[in-house]
């Protein structure tokens, strides 16, 4: 059965050093933001806007914090209510903050689907890799539609390091595309690994 074409970006699934905790930090949007931020997707602190978060800019990129997780808008500025959302989009807010959830654990594991270009293999374990550049999403659910770029795996010098293949029975076919990996950061802002 071939493994089923659904990307969903980086989902947490426990950490590498034992734990099942899932450790999520606040970090602020700045207003105005112009990029679309999905849930699943890598961020960084922002070089344009300080003390800020954005979506990744690069996909090689060691300033990675970590995954967005969705965001609390204070005063949403088409009802001044609090509003909860799976992604980040386009908001002018007259007052309050844009609030975005990342888990930011440097030692989390993830899945994250692998592309179409290449077909995958137990091989990959052990191997890093980028993700495919690529920052759209669904704006009905807010999940990211990142995908693990396969082709590029190698021994050194990848944004995420593959540890595993999911247990998942829709998509873990070795020998084909869009496996489901299990990975951890490489490269990440708070532990540097290169």
């Amino acid at each position: 059965m071939a493994n089923i074409d659904a990307p969903f970006g980086l989902r947490p699934i426990g950490n590498t050093v034992g734990s099942s905790d899932f450790q999520m930090t606040e970090y602020l949007i700045p207003d105005n933001e112009g990029t679309s931020i999905f849930q699943g997707d890598p961020v960084e602190i922002d070089d344009n806007n300080a003390g800020f978060i954005a979506v990744q800019e690069a996909v090689t990129n060691v300033d990675n914090i970590g995954v967005f997780n969705g965001c609390l808008i204070d005063s949403d500025p088409s009802t001044g209510k609090p509003k909860f959302s799976n992604f980040y989009s386009q908001t002018n807010i007259t007052q309050g903050k844009i609030k975005g959830f990342v888990f930011d654990n440097p030692y989390q594991r993830y899945l994250i689907q692998g592309d179409s270009a290449t077909n995958s293999a137990q091989t990959d374990v052990g191997k890093v890799a980028d993700t495919v550049a690529t920052h759209s999403g669904s704006t009905s659910t807010g999940i990211s539609g990142l995908e693990l770029d396969v082709s590029d795996l190698a021994a050194t010098d990848g944004q995420l390091r593959v540890t595993g293949i999911t247990g998942d029975p829709e998509n873990n076919e070795l020998g084909t595309t869009h496996t489901n990996y299990v990975v951890y950061f490489n490269e990440h802002a708070y532990n540097h690994n290169e």
